[in-house]
């Protein structure tokens, strides 16, 4: 019979040494993205690239998808032995820097701390001052999630076009009528010019995203992955996709394979 090494945990949530962490609404894994090392480096979603959990077998290429935490609750990415630290909602590699007055600032602060719940899944953030340096008491009242963002194909001039003659079948008669069809309603994911409209899927409150928000069905291969504050008073408002995109599988790599005995 075949032996499991059993995982043991810090205090964190997190299993001691190294591990993977994958998004369970996506599949995906955390990963560094172009395995970089240069400062404030994307953290993104990817597909994975090893699914073994035994570090002596696995591929050189996959080490951009492994992390560990250290000492003090910081996230860390094995490859450059750099922290995770969060850059306008976004997760990023971060150097240690110096300390630099008026402290703390937007380049030199206490590093996030990192909590996983095993039994929700959810990995969460935590802060000793507020993240976006404004001063303000706000933040302390939130909740900061890891969270995993859909993306749905972006909109081509065909897809305008099929608009354009579906309206038209609706609306038979205004081919007969002297007055000109109605314009079709701006789409700026189409055009693209108009950034006043263009808001990141992050930038869109919770409550308001609906269900054309949660498709995710862009063939590009990467996601992004923000954390989001949430206040007690929102979390009721928040719908079941919601929280699974909240939520993660973290998995612990062996320093090598299980051992094997005969049952006795």
């Amino acid at each position: 019979m075949q032996i499991k090494e059993k995982a043991t945990f810090n205090d964190h949530g997190f299993p001691l040494g190294c591990f993977v962490v994958r998004s369970v609404s996506s599949g995906r894994m955390l990963d560094v993205a172009s395995d970089s090392v240069q400062d404030s480096s994307p953290i993104i979603l990817w597909p994975e690239k090893d699914n073994c959990l035994v570090e002596s077998f696995r591929r050189p290429e996959a080490a951009n998808q492994v992390f560990f935490i250290d000492n003090n609750g910081a996230l860390c990415a094995r490859a450059s032995g750099h922290a995770l630290d969060v850059e306008d909602g976004r997760l990023v590699l971060r150097h240690r820097r110096p300390l630099t007055r008026p402290y703390p600032n937007a380049y030199s602060h206490a590093l996030p701390r990192f909590r996983y719940d095993g039994a929700t899944g959810r990995l969460t953030v935590e802060f000793e001052n507020d993240p976006a340096f404004a001063g303000g008491t706000a933040w302390q009242a939130q909740t900061f999630y890891l969270t995993a963002l859909p993306r749905r194909r972006p909109r081509t001039l065909f897809d305008g076009a099929t608009d354009v003659l579906a309206s038209a079948f609706l609306a038979p008669l205004s081919f007969l009528s002297n007055s000109p069809l109605p314009l079709p309603a701006h789409d700026p994911i189409a055009a693209g010019t108009d950034d006043s409209f263009n808001l990141r899927e992050d930038e869109v409150e919770e409550q308001d995203r609906g269900e054309d928000a949660e498709i995710d069905d862009d063939p590009a291969r990467d996601r992004a992955v923000c954390v989001i504050g949430l206040t007690p008073e929102e979390h009721p408002e928040l719908s079941d996709k919601a929280w699974v995109r909240r939520q993660w599988e973290v998995l612990p790599l062996r320093a090598s394979a299980a051992r094997s005995s005969k049952q006795t």
